[in-house]
């Protein structure tokens, strides 16, 4: 199927603009999902859905509504894919990912967790993003994928340019950021171009080495395809998880008899992460591509249309979540869609929960308070992603 260009994954809705807005755009979520459960946005040339029910019926639809882009790029991505591709190139990086190689990694991440709270221990003010929630997935997927842990900043650097957003509709700010993530993709390609040929010269136990030596209906990887599924799984690996935790810890700043119900009950932490999850999704839209025309809570969606389907406004949809707006520990249900839904439910999920997990149980446990020290938060500039650049807090020791 031959789509048509759109830059949509950059430029932002118009009622989504300001400062405090990209900070807490849930009652603006809750308002279009009110006025409408499907709207046309002229500006951006994409469709907006709303509701749970018509989003997770896109989502389950990948014949329907495809995951093909229009943007050109060089590498192939399993994001892009559609079956029956998509289900063979799964099947393979999901070997990374089965519940037993995640478990393997549990002690690492803890050691980790510690390591980098060691560091800020003496000090009475620190910063959650820097410190501790961009570090730590970063280290995991670098070790993953047999990356050099040194790297790290310029890895990060590179992935945070990758899911940046404009900001406004200008020609010059969607170029600006357009060019920006085209040489972010370039270097990061030429960075794992040569990690490549050294895991081809020689194999070590990591997630290249593995995809290297994997087949599919016997043939090999390409190049391309393989850089494509090093700079998916290094950005989907740390920046889903950075904001997660740095999510978390603001949520517990905000209710901090949250945090002491946590703390009183440890085995509260996984529903800590899943209501986060929920709450402040960490990725807030999904697009995809209709490939035929289709109809859409009474819109007529024609084929190569744009969709975007905002999980944010899901994850709040009163039809389906008791009491959305409230942050509840024991929320009986939570089928939240922050990692998707159907054959592109994030495979990396289990390990971001992990990592979450460990990462809230260590920091709750480590101080006794605390409290966000920002006059203001300055939200990260993009149009899917949801969350901070820094998170400064002032803590006590117990």
């Amino acid at each position: 199927m031959k789509v048509k260009e759109n830059y949509v994954n950059v430029i932002p809705m118009k009622e989504i603009r300001s400062t405090d807005d990209l900070l807490f755009p849930f009652p603006i979520y809750n308002e279009l999902r009110a006025e409408s459960d499907i709207r046309y946005d002229e500006t951006r040339k994409c469709w907006d859905l709303f509701r749970y029910s018509d989003i997770q019926s896109v989502l389950k639809q990948p014949k329907v509504f495809s995951s093909q882009r229009g943007r050109s790029t060089s590498k192939t991505s399993i994001l892009t894919m559609d079956p029956p591709k998509h289900t063979k190139m799964r099947a393979l990086v999901n070997k990374a990912f089965t519940p037993k190689a995640i478990k393997q990694l549990e002690d690492k991440i803890k050691d980790l967790t510690h390591d980098l709270l060691n560091q800020v221990k003496d000090q009475r003010t620190f910063d959650i993003v820097q410190d501790l929630a961009a570090p730590l997935p970063v280290m995991i997927i670098a070790e993953l994928l047999g990356a050099e842990v040194q790297d790290r900043e310029l890895i990060k650097k590179h992935s945070d340019a990758l899911v940046a957003g404009a900001k406004d509709e200008s020609k010059e700010a969607i170029q600006a950021v357009v060019d920006m993530q085209k040489r972010a993709e370039e270097e990061l390609s030429v960075y794992f171009a040569h990690l490549i040929k050294k895991r081809k010269e020689t194999p070590a136990d990591d997630l290249i080495s593995l995809l290297i030596q994997a087949e599919i209906d016997g043939e090999r990887l390409t190049e391309n395809e393989l850089l494509g599924f090093c700079i998916l799984l290094l950005v989907a690996g740390n920046e889903t998880t950075t904001n997660l935790i740095t999510n978390a810890v603001r949520l517990l700043t905000e209710q901090p008899h949250i945090a002491e119900s946590v703390r009183q009950d440890p085995s509260l932490i996984p529903q800590l992460t899943e209501e986060t999850l929920r709450y402040y999704p960490p990725v807030q839209a999904i697009g995809r591509i209709a490939a035929e025309d289709v109809e859409i809570a009474g819109a007529r969606i024609e084929k190569g249309d744009y969709l975007i389907s905002w999980v944010a406004s899901a994850n709040r949809d009163e039809q389906k979540f008791e009491d959305p707006d409230t942050f509840r520990l024991d929320r009986k249900s939570n089928p939240h869609m922050s990692f998707g839904f159907g054959i592109h439910f994030c495979l990396g999920a289990p390990l971001a929960r992990l990592e979450s997990n460990i990462a809230l149980d260590v920091l709750l446990h480590t101080f006794q308070d605390i409290t966000c020290i920002a006059d203001q938060l300055k939200p990260i500039q993009s149009t899917f992603v949801f969350g901070v650049k820094e998170f400064p807090v002032q803590v006590t020791r117990f």
